[in-house]
């Protein structure tokens, strides 16, 4: 915080590298997670049905209690320091303080709902699919648009400028 009040932001070049290089991470996270997700199931919601609560057709068995449990206990805790470190960032980039707001608010609860999903299409109903399938495309499109604009910081000319502003 200290670099954003003294305006030392815009000469810091090791902070700049290790933003850049903390994105470039995060866009491999982006990947993986994507590749993992379709290699699953599709954004087809009768896909995302099929793979919580089984399909015979593939010899595929519904997600257990504690399947979810366990993979929900590693994505809480993953996902909330990932969001945590990558919204953190928002306080370095020149908008204003509305724009932040929906920066650190959407992933977080697009987080929230992509978890929770799982959860209501196994032990709620499978019409509850279309959630999981909105829940990743919001949490995708949030983490996308957090490194964009991160790594758009780094290289604006002058960040310090929305500061003053309350932003």
């Amino acid at each position: 915080m200290r670099f954003v009040v003294t305006g030392e932001w815009r000469r810091n070049r090791l902070l700049k590298t290790i933003v850049v290089l903390y994105c470039l991470y995060v866009g491999l996270l982006w990947i993986t997670s994507a590749l993992l997700y379709f290699d699953d199931m599709s954004l087809a919601p009768a896909s995302v049905a099929a793979h919580y609560l089984g399909d015979e057709e593939v010899y595929r068995s519904a997600k257990t209690y504690r399947g979810l449990l366990e993979v929900s206990h590693f994505h809480l805790f993953a996902v909330g320091m990932l969001l945590l470190v990558l919204t953190h960032l928002t306080l370095f980039i020149p908008v204003g303080p509305r724009v932040k707001a929906w920066l650190i608010a959407v992933p977080f609860l697009s987080g929230l709902v992509c978890e929770g999903a799982g959860w209501l299409v196994r032990f709620v109903g499978p019409q509850l699919a279309i959630v999981k399938v909105l829940g990743f495309l919001a949490l995708q499109g949030s983490l996308a648009a957090l490194v964009v604009v991160s790594l758009w910081s780094v290289f604006a000319r002058d960040q310090g400028a929305n500061y003053a502003e309350g932003g």
